[in-house]
């Protein structure tokens, strides 16, 4: 039997309304064809064009009151925050409310991997790069009108995020650590003397003679530099620390002891409510929040009893339906509420 071929809907596209059959939401057919979409308007926090979109990416962040005192606790003792909790429950999301509340900048941040060493959150010499240059200028020169200097090493030296972090300024950075439990088992045990002292040492500067004591070197902001003297970095306001960890490994007690830990339940539904309409209707314009999807409500609520779910795919699934998404066709709901945990 022959599958009946789909339907087109030429008038759409020439207007510049979103291609897809009827005029609806489909922009992707599956026919083959090529035609001339116009993408709507994307979801608040999928916005990355400007600095005001990306700003109110970071804004709406909603927690209780029990939680919000443990991260006060955290920033009036100077100590990194340990967050903990299932996917999608803020978990990073955390240290840029925490940047955007307290007008303490862009958020550093810091991903963790397997392969993650200290040094690289610290700083990196591009000591290859260097001599390249050195034997780029000789080559231009020729060997007797070579310049006797090197190039200068602070063009070679980038502060990595934690390094940024311990620049000193006037105000705390908010330093994002992202999934450390993903990281070698020796990085949390190698991070404890940095995070007692809030300083480290630039060997690669400290060799240096004393009239090259005051070197400037690039910092993981964008286009920004700071002065370092005799190699050495100490902050004077320590950095706000947000460490976050999916529970994939335990840390040392040593480790744990300089933290402050924060474990964030998942959301009831009074708070997903709230959560929601924060995100999707600010300023009251549509009457927002859940309203009418009551039964998207439900169905996030029995699949998170079921397996591990994320907030945001709530958020998802409301925006879908907003924008006249069917779903309930097809398994929609399936996809877009799907279970983060492993399949049994």
């Amino acid at each position: 039997m022959t599958a009946p071929a789909p339907r087109r809907n030429d008038d759409a596209a020439d207007a510049g309304q979103p291609a897809g059959r009827d005029g609806d939401w489909r922009l992707f057919r599956g026919d083959g064809e090529t035609r001339s979409v116009t993408f709507p308007e994307a979801p608040p926090w999928r916005r990355f064009g400007d600095k005001e979109a990306r700003s109110r990416r970071t804004r709406p962040y909603l927690i209780g009151p029990q939680e919000a005192d443990v991260v006060n606790a955290a920033l009036l003792l100077r100590r990194p925050l340990l967050v903990t909790g299932h996917p999608g429950t803020g978990k990073s999301s955390l240290a840029h409310a925490l940047a955007h509340e307290l007008s303490l900048g862009r958020v550093l941040h810091w991903p963790v991997n397997s392969r993650t060493t200290l040094q690289d959150a610290l700083y990196r010499y591009d000591a290859i790069g260097r001599l390249r240059e050195t034997n780029r200028r000789r080559d231009a020169h020729g060997p007797e009108d070579a310049p006797q200097e090197e190039p200068g090493i602070g063009s070679y030296v980038r502060l990595g995020p934690l390094g940024t972090a311990l620049v000193p300024s006037a105000s705390p950075r908010v330093l994002l650590v992202d999934e450390l439990d993903k990281g070698d088992v020796d990085l949390p045990n190698d991070l404890l003397n940095v995070f007692e002292e809030g300083e480290f040492e630039i060997p690669e500067l400290a060799r240096l003679t004393e009239e090259h004591a005051s070197v400037s070197v690039m910092t993981s902001d964008p286009d920004t530099r700071t002065d370092v003297v005799r190699g050495q970095v100490r902050c004077t306001e320590f950095p706000v620390v947000v460490i976050t960890s999916n529970g994939e490994r335990d840390f040392p007690p040593a480790f744990l002891r300089r933290c402050v830990r924060l474990d964030l339940p998942e959301p009831d539904e009074t708070r997903l409510r709230a959560i929601v309409r924060a995100h999707l209707d600010p300023d009251g314009a549509e009457g927002g929040g859940t309203d009418g999807f009551d039964d998207l409500m439900r169905a996030f609520l029995a699949r998170r009893a079921r397996g591990e779910l994320a907030t945001d795919q709530l958020l998802n699934a409301v925006f879908l339906r907003r924008g006249g998404v069917e779903l309930d066709a097809d398994g929609l709901l399936d996809a877009v509420l799907h279970r983060l945990g492993r399949t049994l």
